[in-house]
């Protein structure tokens, strides 16, 4: 009994950590693109930056203002540094802000540094919850309200109320917006990488399927010619010097065996070359094929009858593929092993189902020697088309070997 090589399956390829070390192209394309990634990757430098130039923009306009004072350069300068940290700390630098912006109102400094407070309430509905993003508002709205009734900021408390509150709702719906785009576009890439690991896990266990299928179908090319090389070459041996024709006839037989085994081989290892385009496989052999092979068994000396029951529908090219690697696994078992007398072999239409049977008289005292990966892979192939395989004794031969297999109609 041979044995099929098993070859391992390739490893899955592993799932990409996130955020990658290296920005991808299609992220950092353009002077927008990098912006983005830098404020990704650097957020402590990037808030920095962002409260540096509103610092310097807030300072022009108080140092044109009536309210210009250290004082309240001091307050608007804290009130903007609470900023720095505003992606780390959303909720803390808010209420920082907002407890600034108090003893702000309290001391009278109208300050365009209040949009501090838009910022950080932007933040807050960016990366915290809807809740906090809610209360946060809230507090802010009171905010404005105490400043529209103030400062009047607008001319009258009703037009300065509508427009900071206005202010108020668009840094709400700015941060509601962002964040659930932001949670898009983390559903959307996670959804793409588990699909890009799922078409690798797809295509490593094609590939390891297809190797196991090509050291099948290896196994049993191989396996079948070289038994029926080496009994052509023994009867040659054994018959050449009393009768050189028929020695002749043998070796000229176990030749063409092994110019059809080396085609076969040659057209299943071709499948595997990738550096230059197939040129055409020959057809996998079938039923009709039968017929063919049992003349080669025939060749050896071991006398074979091949029979065909009910009458024949169409099963497939792959049950038959199936069905002809049965019956040559089975042979070359009977060859190899069982020292028969005889050997039959039997195809029965009985639809829906497709049954073969290979039965043999043989007087091999160690049954156990028919066992082994061939048999494992007749199963195999039979399970594929939803059939079944039973080896073992054969019940009509005190010492034979029985091979049946049922296959379902694809």
């Amino acid at each position: 009994m041979g044995t099929t090589t098993r070859l391992p399956a390739p490893p899955l390829a592993p799932v990409p950590a996130w955020p990658p070390e290296q920005p991808p192209d299609e992220i950092t394309r353009g002077l927008f693109g990098q912006g983005r990634w830098l404020m990704r990757t650097h957020p402590l430098a990037s808030d920095a930056l962002l409260a540096a130039v509103l610092l310097a923009l807030c300072s022009a306009w108080l140092s044109w203002s009536s309210w210009a004072s250290y004082r309240a350069a001091i307050v608007q300068t804290a009130l903007i540094a609470t900023l720095i940290v505003r992606r780390r700390h959303p909720t803390g630098v808010f209420l920082a802000a907002s407890a600034i912006a108090f003893a702000q109102w309290l001391l009278g400094y109208p300050l365009l540094g209040d949009v501090a407070l838009l910022v950080a309430l932007y933040t807050v509905a960016v990366h915290e919850s809807r809740i906090r993003a809610l209360l946060a508002t809230g507090l802010l709205e009171a905010g404005a309200i105490m400043a529209a009734f103030k400062w009047q900021l607008a001319g009258t408390v009703p037009r300065s109320l509508l427009f900071l509150s206005a202010m108020v709702l668009a840094a709400l719906f700015a941060g509601l917006t962002v964040a659930s785009g932001s949670r898009y576009l983390a559903w959307m890439d996670e959804r793409a990488r588990r699909l890009e690991t799922e078409r690798d896990q797809q295509a490593a266990i094609a590939a390891a399927a297809e190797r196991t299928r090509i050291a099948r179908e290896l196994h049993d090319i191989v396996s079948h010619s070289l038994s029926v090389v080496i009994t052509l070459a023994d009867a040659a041996a054994v018959v050449g010097r009393s009768d050189p024709v028929r020695g002749v006839e043998a070796m000229t037989e176990a030749s063409e065996v092994g110019r059809c085994a080396l085609t076969d081989m040659r057209a299943m290892l071709g499948v595997l070359r990738t550096d230059e385009p197939s040129a055409g496989l020959a057809p996998q052999p079938g039923i009709d094929d039968l017929g063919a092979l049992v003349e080669r068994i025939r060749a050896t000396g071991l006398p074979v009858t091949l029979s065909v029951e009910g009458t024949p529908f169409p099963i497939g090219a792959a049950t038959e593929l199936t069905a002809y690697r049965i019956v040559q696994e089975a042979l070359t078992n009977t060859l190899r092993h069982a020292a028969a007398r005889h050997a039959t072999v039997t195809i029965a239409y009985d639809q829906p189902y497709f049954r073969v049977r290979v039965a043999d008289d043989g007087t091999a005292k160690v049954p156990e020697a028919r066992r082994g990966h061939g048999i494992e892979g007749m199963r195999e192939r039979a399970a594929l088309h939803g059939g079944t395989l039973r080896a073992g004794p054969n019940p009509d031969a005190p010492a034979g070997w029985l091979v049946e297999a049922t296959l379902g109609r694809p």
